[in-house]
């Protein structure tokens, strides 16, 4: 499967989620879905990112958009990462790194001096009719959902 390009319809996924929940985008047509790819739960960036997501959560609401973040982390990581956060959103496992690699998110990256494979943090806005609308990658976490939400607004606007 290629990565969607904008403009191009996003192919179907389903995904274990939180809360118990398996989520399928075709699911989720007539909405806006904001999907959101971190690389590991309870670490700085990654808590901000889904506060910011968090706090603005009504907003995004509020013009029918819903908000999935997703990782490699296990449900069980995911679930205690959302609670303890209190994400009204659910979170993706994609232990396997199927939602990865569908949107080329898995990149080699410096930790502490050494090479690794992990998550570039990408956000991917599927609009209504299930077709890439925008992308964010090697997102920097500030203003971030603002801008998501900005995008959002003026797609609606027309």
């Amino acid at each position: 499967m290629s990565t969607p390009t904008l403009g191009q319809a996003v192919p179907d996924f389903s995904a274990a989620a939180t809360s118990g929940k398996t989520v399928q985008l075709s699911a989720l047509r007539g909405r806006f879905v904001v999907l959101y790819f971190y690389p590991k739960d309870s670490t700085p960036g990654c808590t901000q990112e889904g506060q910011d997501f968090r706090d603005s959560y009504p907003q995004f609401q509020t013009l029918g958009a819903e908000i999935l973040g997703v990782s490699r982390d296990s449900l069980k990581s995911h679930e205690n990462f959302k609670c303890k956060q209190e994400f009204p959103f659910e979170l993706l496992s994609d232990t396997d790194e199927s939602l990865c690699k569908l949107f080329d998110v898995i990149k080699l990256k410096n930790m502490y001096g050494k090479q690794v494979q992990g998550i570039e943090r990408s956000t991917f806005l599927i609009d209504p009719a299930g077709k890439l609308a925008a992308e964010w990658r090697k997102v920097s976490v500030k203003g971030h959902a603002a801008a998501v939400l900005d995008t959002i607004r003026t797609l609606q606007a027309g």
